[in-house]
């Protein structure tokens, strides 16, 4: 009999019997395609959740950034300020819409985009900020906000991590002129990949909606037509529609969303508690007039200690790890960029732990046991 231990896993969606219920239903109204029923009753329940009058769910999370980039009116040309410490889905968007992502620096406790460094770069070229909620945490948005209006400059949202977030009270999506969210496998509610674009301003999501179906309206809204009504073409649009399948299993996930959120929070209070005396850690920050969705759970690794040393003798044990995230600036396919310390200290420095909400006790004292044995064995 082996008595070698299941790894404890990074990320872990909760997924069951009511996916797979809401699925069979899909299969049985034959509307398998994007933009249908299913998708239509997520969107309302989504704006809900996000305090919007609009939502339009997409294919990832990357095609809500670009459509949102489009409907704003990003020309090639423009500059658009771009939260640094943030996997590239983000600039890339930007860079795909033809325009340049200058990066700001961050905060050095909750890793978003300082807001003195955004007003800091505003140049005549400046059209927007696209600020990003690091791990789901949100921004400085009131910040972000008064410096954006000030300057006559839009506001976007990358809430990719976000889903259940809040920021005084407000909820992660209505910050903003526009937020972009993910479904990816690895964030708080999923359907395996997936996102949406959520604002209040319809004349940002009626332009979106129909660039996202090649340039026309969806095909439900042609259903029960008296006539036989056929689109015309008028703008170059693009293939971004979610799957009615995904967003099926999307309605069961924010059924789950409040249990998720509350496992999630869990399992932070109980590494707090076991990591904040461990010297050469420090855990991250849940701001007071904010709720954190911990899409991740970011340790910050001290400097004489080698983050990648701990994070291979971890994997080593059969706990999974990671580094945190990207910054973005150092990254080749952004060129020349100005160096932006904070950021990159935390890019070489910080450890992704295990985090979701499928997490027993015993994973997580296994965690636990296992980070602060092996930063003894390495200080």
């Amino acid at each position: 009999m082996s008595d070698v231990q299941e790894p404890v896993l990074l990320g872990r969606p909760t997924v069951g019997e009511a996916e797979l219920a809401a699925v069979a239903e899909v299969f049985r109204s034959g509307w398998l395609a994007g933009a249908g029923p299913a998708c239509r009753r997520f969107e309302e329940r989504f704006a809900q959740l996000t305090g919007t009058a609009h939502a339009l769910s997409t294919s990832n999370c990357g095609s809500a950034l670009f459509l949102g980039l489009k409907v704003l009116g990003v020309r090639p040309g423009d500059e658009v300020i771009v939260g640094d410490y943030t996997f590239p889905a983000t600039g890339h968007a930007v860079l795909q819409a033809g325009a340049k992502p200058v990066f700001a620096d961050v905060r050095p406790d909750i890793w978003s985009a300082d807001p003195a460094a955004v007003e800091a770069l505003i140049t005549p070229r400046t059209v927007g900020v696209l600020a990003v909620d690091v791990a789901g945490q949100p921004g400085d948005f009131d910040e972000y906000r008064a410096i954006t209006e000030k300057h006559g400059l839009w506001l976007f949202e990358d809430a990719a991590c976000s889903s259940g977030a809040t920021y005084r009270t407000r909820p992660a999506g209505s910050l903003a002129d526009l937020a972009a969210f993910s479904f990816h496998g690895r964030k708080g509610i999923t359907a395996g990949e997936g996102g949406a674009l959520v604002s209040n301003r319809e004349d940002l999501i009626g332009p979106a909606r129909k660039l996202h179906t090649y340039g026309i309206e969806p095909a439900i809204s042609r259903e029960g037509s008296g006539t036989l009504p056929i689109p015309e073409f008028h703008e170059l649009g693009y293939n971004f529609r979610l799957s009615d399948i995904q967003a099926a299993i999307m309605g069961v996930q924010l059924d789950r969303l409040p249990g998720l959120l509350a496992a999630r929070r869990s399992v932070a209070r109980r590494y707090h508690e076991a990591f904040a005396e461990v010297d050469a850690l420090t855990v991250p920050v849940e701001l007071p007039d904010r709720e954190h969705p911990w899409q991740a759970y970011l340790l910050t690794v001290a400097p004489e200690l080698s983050r990648d040393a701990l994070a291979l003798r971890l994997r080593e044990q059969g706990v999974q790890c990671n580094f945190g995230t990207y910054a973005s600036h150092l990254q080749p396919v952004y060129g020349e960029q100005a160096p932006l310390p904070v950021s990159a200290d935390a890019f070489r420095r910080q450890l992704a732990v295990p985090m979701h909400a499928e997490l027993t006790d015993a994973e997580v004292d296994r965690v636990v046991t296992t980070v602060r044995e092996a930063v003894r064995a390495l200080s």
